[in-house]
């Protein structure tokens, strides 16, 4: 059994057999500047993570972790002239009393209005690049300076004054080092990092203009192709019913000495039609053509094109699903003539009285289904299709078919034609947006 002794020495405390009195108080001074170097490491750690608060938030913990493990009653950091660019602040002061200071460039520090002459030619000769300072550490009973270094070269000084009753001690030294070549190393990140993210705001706008910019040109793009359509259309107008509503006037003009009798009232009231329609036709021409209102959207885009290829007599209905984004333009081009010729295609040859556009975002992808009600035939239009492409004449006036087909399939989609569920003719084309240029996902 062990007895604990009742009195034990100094020897059995320390783990050592022999040890005499002027050995413990260097003991205890050493854990005492341990203790300090430990709190000043500490300090270090607290400064560096300042770095994303900028340069100045970084300087002041710097100067008060020295001020704070030296006990000091003046602190100076300061970057020589010509050194480290625009970094800011230039230079910085902490007095004993938790006093931050700097003559110009720091926000948060006070104007100086009394510094002890030391303090005061230190920052001076730093700030001037004096060699005999900036060069190598100094240190004396109460005040040590280390030179602030950078990829092997001096860009300024760190200085610390303490009181009477605080000696520099040897230990300091190390600790003022680690804390001038963090500080500078820090300050240089944290320039770099306001710079990236000035960088990221710049890029921001730019992309916020790049996006407005495509917004613009796909709203041009769909005007483009609308005026297009209308002017198409204002020529058929012109050349075709235009002038077979003349010719019939014309017609029943030279009609009209063979005529007598009540057909004479009949004859002048069929000129005045014709001569009302032509008006009207004329009127009908030059609004086509004079239309100059941009589409904001692929949506209007589509109730335009019904407005313009249907007659009034057909109902209609535009639907899109799924989030709108913008398009590439070759796929919005393609989207827009597809849904225009299938439109034109209904009125011309289905006599449907129903047509719905559907209109679908999914994915990477796009869907436009244009249905009717008609009397097409969806096997009879694939043989036309299949003629077309096949290059038979008698199949010509059905090119439309082989050119929507030919779209999608440049573009690596797919182009279909199935019995719609109104009971007429769906023309279904399926288009990939991946791939093409300016082909993400954005907001409109």
């Amino acid at each position: 059994m062990i007895v604990a002794d009742p009195d034990p020495d100094l020897a059995s405390l320390v783990g050592l057999r022999t040890v005499k009195g002027g050995h413990y108080a260097e003991l205890r001074g050493t854990a005492a500047r341990l203790s300090r170097v430990m709190t000043a490491l500490e300090g270090i750690s607290k400064a560096l993570v300042q770095t994303a608060e900028g340069p100045e938030a970084l300087v002041v913990a710097v100067v008060e972790t020295v001020r704070d493990h030296l006990g000091a009653e003046w602190v100076l950091f300061a970057l020589a002239d010509g050194q480290l660019g625009e970094t800011t602040p230039r230079h910085l002061i902490a007095s004993g009393d938790g006093a931050i200071m700097a003559f110009e460039g720091a926000r948060t520090a006070v104007q100086p209005t009394e510094l002890p002459d030391p303090v005061l030619n230190r920052l001076n000769d730093v700030l001037r690049g004096e060699r005999d300072v900036l060069n190598g550490p100094i240190v004396s009973d109460h005040h040590i300076h280390v030179p602030v270094e950078l990829d092997g070269r001096v860009v300024g000084g760190l200085s610390a004054w303490t009181a009477a009753e605080r000696d520099v001690d040897p230990a300091d030294l190390p600790v003022l080092r680690i804390l001038a070549g963090q500080a500078t190393v820090a300050m240089v990140n944290a320039v770099l990092f306001a710079e990236a993210n000035s960088r990221a705001a710049e890029l921001a706008e730019r992309n916020e203009e790049l996006l407005r910019t495509q917004r613009e040109l796909s709203a041009a793009q769909r005007t483009a192709l609308l005026g297009r359509e209308r002017s198409r259309i204002a020529r058929e107008l012109h050349d075709s019913v235009g002038q077979s509503v003349m010719s019939a006037g014309l017609q029943m003009e030279l009609c009209r000495p063979a005529v007598s009798g009540p057909a004479v009232e009949h004859l002048d009231k069929a000129v005045r039609l014709t001569r009302d329609a032509m008006a009207q036709l004329r009127n009908a021409i030059y609004t086509l053509a004079d239309a100059r209102t941009p589409a904001p959207s692929i949506a209007e885009t589509l109730d335009e094109l019904c407005a313009l290829h249907m007659p009034s007599r057909t109902r209609t209905s535009v639907a899109v699903r799924g989030r709108p984004r913008e398009l590439p333009g070759e796929i919005q081009h393609a989207v827009l003539r597809i849904a225009g010729e299938s439109l034109f295609n209904a009125a011309v040859h289905s006599d449907a009285t129903q047509v719905t556009v559907t209109f679908g975002y999914s994915g990477d992808r796009v869907t436009l289904h244009v249905d009717d009600d008609g009397g097409g035939d969806p096997d009879e239009l694939r043989r036309m299709l299949r003629s077309a492409r096949a290059g038979d004449r008698d199949a010509a006036q059905h090119r439309g078919l082989a050119n929507m087909a030919s779209r999608a399939e440049e573009l690596g989609g797919s182009f279909r034609i199935r019995r719609s569920r109104l009971g007429g003719v769906r023309v279904a084309t399926d288009l990939p947006t991946a791939g093409h240029p300016d082909a993400e996902e954005r907001t409109p």
